[in-house]
């Protein structure tokens, strides 16, 4: 029985990236077998879907970065045929086939359970980018940041990232300032949490070395320019935890907030991420986001409106989540 799925496939004239039929024999090795009923959009998954991007590390590749759903057949001893699972980067369109087709195989070690009352839709409204803002709460957690310190800002609010970001740090007790360039996004943002709105061009033109101390902590979506800026007005001992780069990979930031405030730049990756700090997020989100605020993030696609919304996503015209039903 063949099953449906998007690939990306290289050719002399470069990358095709398609909807076909493929075989279950043509799947990478791994110890579990999955019937996928539900993915997602990242910002990845869209640089992914144009066929123009060096996501894809061999070929062919299935792009899809998030995947939930039921597991078909399992050697793994955590698992057997039944479970709902979720699975979030470990390689996923990059370097193992991904999440846009109706069946997958990876290794057990990669899958985690559902967290309990949690549907396969709602761990995928969350998927990759609400596990990457739960690590970022973690990490500014761990670096000793406290709400009293002064406000949180996020940049890139409107995005999946940010948003979930923000309803995390407000539950957590942050004033929040969330950046957009979106103004007619001003009342979404302020439904999840965010306290105000910072305009994102204040912060995405060069500015000063060192300027004035305007928030304590922050989770930047963005990286370049904006985040040398927002490194800039970081408060003392404040801290601000960077996992994106949707403004570019440069840094064009100087040594004086760290040598001069003793502010700490904190990456963020959730990609390889160990297991443990996985937990960790997922056990915050199940925790405190509130699942009324994720499905007024989350909009819902058909599979055949992937590449659709994976174009939105890289033209900034998506706004919070995207759920695909796959299977």
């Amino acid at each position: 029985m063949t099953f449906k799925a998007i690939r990306n496939d290289k050719t002399e004239a470069g990358q095709t990236v398609r909807f076909v039929d493929m075989d279950p024999s043509e799947l990478m090795d791994g110890d579990v077998t999955v019937h996928v009923t539900h993915s997602t959009v990242n910002y990845k998954d869209g640089l992914s879907l144009s066929g123009k991007s060096a996501i894809p590390r061999r070929f062919p590749m299935i792009p899809g970065i998030d995947l939930a759903g039921i597991v078909e057949s399992s050697s793994h001893p955590s698992f057997k045929a039944g479970d709902e699972v979720m699975l979030n980067g470990f390689g996923l369109s990059e370097t193992h086939m991904g999440a846009y087709a109706e069946l997958a195989r990876v290794k057990g070690d990669w899958l985690l359970p559902l967290p309990e009352g949690w549907s396969r839709a709602q761990v995928m409204a969350v998927g990759t980018a609400g596990c990457t803002a739960a690590l970022c709460v973690d990490a500014l957690v761990a670096a000793g940041v406290t709400p009293a310190q002064g406000p949180a800002i996020v940049t890139g609010a409107a995005g999946g990232v940010g948003s979930v970001a923000i309803a995390l740090l407000a539950k957590a007790g942050w004033k929040v300032l969330a950046s957009t360039g979106r103004a007619s996004e001003a009342d979404y943002l302020r439904s999840l949490g965010a306290a105000e709105i910072v305009d994102r061009a204040t912060l995405s033109a060069p500015g000063k070395p060192l300027g004035r101390e305007r928030w304590a902590a922050g989770v930047d979506c963005v990286g370049s320019t904006t985040l040398a800026n927002l490194l800039a007005q970081t408060s003392y001992s404040g801290a601000v935890a960077a996992c994106g780069l949707a403004g570019g990979m440069d840094l064009p930031a100087s040594v004086a907030p760290f040598i001069l405030r003793g502010i700490k730049l904190l990456g963020v990756d959730s990609v390889q991420a160990p297991m443990a700090p996985r937990r960790a997020a997922w056990e915050r989100i199940a925790r405190d986001l509130d699942r009324e605020k994720l499905a007024a993030m989350t909009t819902t696609v058909a599979f055949d409106r992937v590449f659709e919304i994976g174009a939105d996503i890289l033209a900034g015209k998506v706004r919070g989540r995207v759920v695909v039903e796959i299977g």
